[in-house]
């Protein structure tokens, strides 16, 4: 085994949460809109992909205790054919770790460090990163449970300050048109809840599995109570404007004002989104470093952490021209092709398996 260190359910749970949660408040809200307009808060409630990966995921590892989907796939289909959706699973993590760098060097350097090269940005983030997934997965877990309180303190104190000024109006009516407009505006988030399938990768190192299904589950609900929270307070402070801005969430906390003394606290939200997001892409990373090195038959995954890191950092340099171009990627291209690789075959996966455990059974 490659990798020897345990983690706790709990930690586990914590670092799905911080995977999904910080990037999702930043990019959801304006493209949720277009399609849900006043019930776009409503959206995050329906977490159909979440609950099945989740599902699959946990019934696949019963199955093959130890295995992550990766050497399930192998196990099920044969090696030639495992290997060809094992090498589907990890470009897709690849593509994503190369996404949220691109993400978040967007972020930064159009908000906040306007003359900074991105190269520079998502640089340093891969840089750090890597050191962080060298350690292995204990190291990536105590990140999670040290920057949890402090994305939870810092995400209450951008929405406490503004609720005297928030419009109950800009929700109402409340589903007018019915509960589609809703489910339409969770088809963009289905893609952020499709990352759940990571569980599959973090549980063979879970110290007290027993306690796996209910972190999970406390995972999903604590995603999609942050996402309503943070959905629901941006309608509420700019109504009809959400999806005039790139990053609507930033602009409420913007609009922050206590006394006249503590104003414009943007950078609580970029405190929020780097700790989060550091998180997200030490998982990512790791699970494509991890399985990597699992799909090659290496001895050890610490060898090729900066060579991927590298290959990381100039996917997301060459991913999109600008942010427009990489949200319209992310509503089209990407939702389909992460949606295939993290839902649609795990499920197909677990099919097979079940027959076959079936055939066998019978036999």
């Amino acid at each position: 085994m490659i990798e020897r260190g345990k983690i706790s359910a709990g930690q586990m749970a914590i670092m799905l949460y911080l995977a999904i949660t910080p990037t999702a408040i930043l990019t959801v809200p304006s493209i949720s809109f277009q399609y849900a307009r006043q019930d776009f808060w409503i959206s995050p409630l329906w977490a159909g992909t979440a609950i099945a990966t989740v599902f699959v995921a946990l019934r696949l590892h019963r199955m093959y205790p130890g295995l992550n989907l990766l050497q399930v796939s192998e196990r099920v289909l044969g090696r030639l054919s495992g290997k060809l959706i094992g090498f589907i699973i990890l470009f897709m993590y690849l593509y994503l770790d190369a996404l949220v760098i691109r993400e978040y060097g967007d972020f930064v350097v159009g908000a906040f460090l306007r003359q900074t090269p991105l190269i520079v940005v998502s640089g340093c983030m891969v840089l750090v990163s890597a050191l962080a997934v060298r350690g292995g997965v204990e190291i990536v877990a105590r990140f999670g449970q040290l920057f949890l309180p402090a994305f939870l303190v810092f995400f209450l104190f951008i929405i406490l300050p503004i609720i005297p000024d928030l419009n109950v109006t800009f929700m109402l009516p409340v589903m007018a048109e019915g509960i589609m407009p809703s489910i339409s505006g969770s088809g963009i988030l289905q893609v952020w809840y499709s990352e759940f399938i990571t569980i599959s990768f973090l549980l063979p190192f879970v110290a007290d599995r027993r306690k796996a299904a209910k972190s999970c589950t406390f995972a999903i609900l604590a995603v999609i109570l942050t996402l309503v929270i943070s959905n629901l307070t941006t309608l509420l402070l700019l109504g009809e404007l959400t999806d005039k801005y790139n990053y609507p969430f930033l602009v409420v906390a913007r609009y922050i004002s206590v006394a006249d003394f503590f104003a414009h606290l943007e950078s609580l939200f970029m405190a929020i989104w780097v700790l989060g997001v550091f998180v997200k892409i030490c998982v990512f990373y790791y699970v494509t470093v991890l399985g990597t090195a699992q799909w090659l038959n290496l001895p050890d995954y610490r060898t090729i952490v900066f060579p991927i890191g590298f290959m990381i950092t100039f996917f997301s340099m060459w991913m999109a021209p600008g942010y427009q171009e990489l949200i319209f990627a992310i509503e089209t291209t990407v939702t389909y092709y992460q949606l295939t690789a993290f839902v649609v075959i795990p499920v197909i996966l677990f099919c097979i398996a079940s027959i076959r455990k079936q055939v066998s059974g019978v036999r």
